[in-house]
């Protein structure tokens, strides 16, 4: 549960060319340069839940699309702010000495950043991107992992088309 909830504070950022016409988008490819910095399977994760989620919003795949999409991931390591406290210390009178020192409670977590772009197929221009920074434990089950990058791409994808008048 814990997991589940710290995935969900954070916001997703996207940018699109405010002169497209998002309709005229129905079917979808992948460059297959995607997740250069991530590892074979999380490419798979990433893929399957992108597929799956423009799938339930009404758009398919096609080896002649009218777009392509690229994602990646950067990943940079977190400060905690949860550590215990450690000191020793000497004093007296006129002086003394003292050090202390922090130790990270619950292990070494990471900020992930997943990004997604959408490219049109004809003029190869960048129309709509979206990305999520999250925080994540460094050492994760396989179907934690799995869990939480279906709600980062669901949440991402959750913001396109952008809400505009058209």
């Amino acid at each position: 549960m814990l997991f589940l909830i710290s995935c969900g504070t954070s916001k997703v950022v996207s940018d699109y060319d405010s002169k497209t016409d998002f309709k005229k988008y129905k079917t979808f490819d992948f460059y297959e340069d995607n997740g250069e910095s991530l590892n074979e399977f999380d490419v798979k994760r990433i893929t399957t839940a992108i597929e799956s989620e423009l799938k339930n919003a009404g758009m398919n795949y096609n080896s002649n699309p009218d777009f392509f999409i690229y994602f990646d991931a950067k990943t940079s390591e977190s400060r905690s702010n949860n550590t215990i406290g450690i000191g020793i210390g000497s004093g007296g009178r006129n002086g003394g000495i003292g050090i202390s020192g922090g130790i990270p409670i619950g292990g070494k977590k990471l900020n992930e950043e997943i990004s997604i772009r959408f490219i049109e197929a004809k003029n190869n221009k960048l129309f709509w991107e979206g990305s999520l920074t999250s925080s994540i434990k460094e050492n994760r089950k396989t179907e934690e992992r799995k869990l939480h990058l279906q709600q980062l791409i669901k949440k991402i994808i959750s913001e396109y088309p952008p809400s505009k008048s058209y």
